[in-house]
Parts: structure tokens; sequence; C-alpha cells
């Protein structure tokens, strides 16, 4: 409870001058009555970041609680017929200000709350286009993302406007446009254009004044999103169908929310640029395309996080008609493990090509080449040596998940000698697996990201797996890359296959002729 004079007492909520940054500003000594100084005359609290009293009041209004004493402080105090008319205390004029920029922090405070739990900058921009209709009035809108640094995203997302409307939008000028004209930083628009009557301004390009007659909008309002590095991120307009602009009040609402916006909106720029960036980094370390081999067809699966992650595969010809399997996970994530991930992969490729028919010996040359330059990392590695021609494959692993065999008459685990992961011990060594697949079965070889992002305990989440794969429908078993959707699908429903997550994914599926 603020009291402001022993005639008048506002109730004001703390919680949104805290956690809004806005606040309700000092006009106290703006409306003081003039005369003896009584509290009203005291210092006032000190200002904060908000709306300030040059905005209009709004035109809603809260009334004090009456008392049966006295009439309420809102309604205007009557004169004895014949009397001077007594003019209302100055007081109430100070509390229904007070109110409406109470009401008007709630708004901002819900609305910013709302932007503030989006994830993804999609979503982001068509919350962004909702708050923004909503302070202005407006039904109608589309927002331009078009980072000043040119690296890009850059997307255009509408509100009430449907791919063809936005196509029709794109034929307008751009010195025409009002978000073209505030990305260019036109003389006449600095952070915010006002366009009242779109069809009776002078020298309107042709092409806008037919799309706008055609989507039939005649006023537009438009902000740009400028974070506080002061760089545009891009620009919103709202739309109106008749000629028409926000008022006073609204338009400072809008800024405000614009302004917490392009904050919000440069954060989640940079996450996503992260993300991509990671992507094609972690991609360019893997195979492009896997090889064709005759008597074996082969298919893989790659999710990684936004961080990316230390996950690979690889799949490469050998002498005598051979091919080189191998999957494998380095700790960690992020660059570093990325990094990582691409020299290991590499030294194993070298490796193969000299000892490949030799799966253990190989990878003991891969756990002496970590020891020595990798020391601090560890990783968990699988190859196989396979000969399609006759169908046997022999394997080897280091802390690694076995891999799962798939056919018309089983579908069984391939027992692996329990070993450690590559740079745990001082030295590595573990006895070599063979197997020998019937014509038409498909092995697959994962990384235990498969298993974790499951979120179920280790015996669960390899019972669902080994379901998943005996439930791959007779129809899909002849496609090596249909038998790795079904089985993503069903380990990992409900989104989490494309969901954001630390743990990378790999699955390499090998169908045997």
């Amino acid at each position: 409870m603020l009291d402001i004079s022993s005639r008048v007492r506002v109730h004001v909520e703390t919680l949104l001058a805290a956690q809004n940054d806005m606040g309700v500003c000092d006009a106290f000594q703006q409306y003081a009555p003039a005369g003896k100084p009584d509290t009203m005359n005291a210092p006032h609290p000190s200002k904060v970041a908000g709306i300030d009293s040059t905005v209009p009041a709004p035109a809603h209004t809260v009334a004090p609680v009456a008392t049966p004493s006295a009439p309420p402080a809102s309604a205007p105090v009557t004169a004895p017929p014949g009397a001077a008319p007594v003019p209302s205390p100055p007081g109430a004029l100070i509390q229904d200000r007070l109110a409406g920029w109470v009401s008007d922090l709630t708004t901002l405070h819900e609305l910013t709350e709302r932007l503030a739990r989006t994830a993804c900058l999609d979503d982001a921009l068509r919350e962004v286009l909702d708050a923004g209709a909503c302070l202005v009035g407006a039904r109608r809108g589309l927002v331009v993302l078009e980072p000043a640094d040119g690296l890009g995203p850059d997307t255009t997302v509408g509100l009430g406007l449907n791919r063809g409307d936005l196509g029709h939008l794109e034929t307008v000028p751009r010195a025409s446009a009002s978000c073209g004209r505030l990305l260019d930083g036109a003389p006449d628009a600095d952070r915010e254009l006002v366009r009242a009557d779109l069809l009776a301004e002078d020298g309107l390009a042709a092409p806008h004044r037919d799309t706008a007659l055609r989507l039939g909008f005649g006023a537009g309002y438009a902000l740009a999103l400028c974070p506080g590095s002061g760089e545009r991120l891009g620009a919103v307009e709202w739309l109106y169908d008749e000629p028409a602009e926000p008022d006073a009040r609204r338009r400072h609402l809008a800024r405000l929310y614009t302004g917490y916006a392009a904050e919000h909106l440069a954060r989640l720029l940079e996450t996503e640029r992260t993300r991509a960036r990671m992507a094609t980094l972690a991609e360019e370390l893997l195979p492009t395309r896997l090889p064709r081999v005759a008597g074996v067809r082969l298919a893989a699966r790659h999710r990684t996080g936004p961080r990316g992650g230390g996950d690979w595969y690889d799949a490469l010809p050998l002498p005598d008609a051979a091919l080189g399997l191998a999957v494998g996970s380095v700790t960690g994530s992020g660059p570093g493990a990325t990094a990582a991930m691409g020299r290991l992969r590499a030294s194993l490729r070298a490796y193969a090509v000299m000892e490949g028919e030799d799966p253990v010996a190989v990878l003991s040359d891969l756990e002496l080449l970590m020891r020595l330059t990798e020391p601090a990392r560890s990783a968990t590695a699988l190859f196989a040596f396979c000969e399609p021609a006759s169908r046997k494959v022999t394997l080897a692993g280091a802390g690694h998940c076995p891999p799962l065999l798939v056919g018309e008459r089983r579908t069984e685990f391939v027992e692996t000698t329990v070993s450690a992961p590559l740079g745990m011990l001082s030295c590595w060594e573990a006895p070599g697996v063979e197997l020998e697949a019937e014509p038409g079965e498909t092995l697959l070889l994962y990384t235990d990201g498969l298993l974790r992002r499951t979120g179920d305990a280790t015996d669960r989440a390899f019972a669902r797996l080994h379901a998943a794969a005996a439930g791959v429908p007779r129809a899909a078993r002849t496609d090596p890359g249909a038998v790795a959707d079904h089985v993503l699908r069903c380990v990992l429903p409900e989104g989490l296959d494309d969901a954001e997550s630390d743990e990378d994914v790999v699955l390499l599926a090998v169908r045997f002729d």
C-alpha cells in the first residue's frame, strides 16, 4: 500500500515493477495541489523504466471502494443549488492514472512472459505478431527477419496472411513497403512508421496500391526490431482493414514490447546460428554418402543436439571386395567433442585400410593413438570387417553397445566381449567375435545415445530396441532405410527423435542380399 495523501490510498502491485523493468512514473508533483505543503509535496519515489507521464491516460478507469461515510473518490462532489461548483479532489485523477498504468503493466507482464517461454525462432516470431496485434488493435500483420550482418537466417512470418498473401506482399517494392523502409533506414522512418491512410499517400507505388486493394488493408503500423546492440534484426508491421492508426498510448506499449522482443529474438537467433554451425560441422566430418558394395545395402541415420556431439559412423570399401563398418562415440559434447570425433574417425579409417581384417588390431592402434594424443578423453567404438560375398562379419567392440541382427526367423543381440572404452585402461585388448548372417537379414549398429534418449533404464531401453526391431513390417524389411526409420519411430516416439537433446544418435543398418 502506497500512501500518497491522507485522502487517497492506492494499491500498487510490487510484483510488476520488480519483474518487468517497467514502473509507475513520477506524476505526483504534476498533479499536487497548490497551497499548503502536505505529503503530496514530499519527495516522490524514484522513477523506473517504463511508461512515462506523457502517455495519455487510458480510457479504462478503476474506481476506489466507497465508504458509507464518504462518496467515492472518483465521483464528482456536487455543490448545493446556487453555489459555485466544487472541483474533484486532485487525488482522484492521480488514482485513475495509476490504475491505468498498473493495468498496462499487467498486460505487458503477461505478454512478455508468454514470449519468454518460446524456445525456437519461428514460435517467437509468431508470438510477437500475436502480442503486437493485441496491443495495437490489429488482426493481421507480418514480421520480416533480416539480420543486418547478412548472416541470416532470413524469413517472413504472417499473421492472418496465407502463403499466397505473403507472396503478393513480396511484390511490393522495398522502398515502398514499411518493413523494407525500416530495414533500409529510410530518412522518414527511424524505428517507427505510421501509415494511417495508405491509399491516400502521395506517390504510393502502384504495386503497393494494387496489393493493398487485393488483400483489403488500408493502413499499417510498423516497428523496427532493434536489440541493445543497435543493429536491426528485422521489422514487424500490423495491418488495418480501414484507414486507422493506434493512439499514443498503444504505440508506447508496442514500442516497449518490441524492445524486449528484439532482445529475446537476438538470443534465439544466436542459438539458431550455433545449432546450424554445429550441425554443418558434424555432417562434414561424417560420410557424405555411403559406398555401394555388391551383396549389401546400407542406410544411416544421425541426430545431433544443438551443441554438437561426438558420435560417428563410417563405412569404407576395403581390398578384396570387403567392407569396413564402424560406429563410435567420444565423451563430452560441443565443438571440442566434435573435433575429437573427426580426428578419431580419420585415424580409424587409416588403420582399417592397413589391417581391417583384424578388428582387434584396428581398435588397439586407435587406443594407443588416443592415449598419446587425446589423454583427457575416452571413447567407445565398434569396428566390423564384413565380407558380403559370404555374409561373414568379424567385429570387436570397446565399451560399445552390442549390434542387433534382425531377420525373418530371429531378432537377437550379437554377444560381444565386455571390454572397457578406449582410453580408460593402460592397454586395451579384447577378443573379436564372428557371425554369419542369413540372406535378407539386417545388422543394426548404433550408439548408446539411442538408448539414453529414451529416458529409460538400460535394460528397459534394450528391451524397447529389441521389440522395435522385431516389429518391423514385412514389407519394410527389404529396405535398410525403412528398417532404420521404423526403429527410430518406435524407440523414440512422440518427437524424441527430433527433439533437442545433448545425446547424439547414430544408427547404421546393413542388409545382406
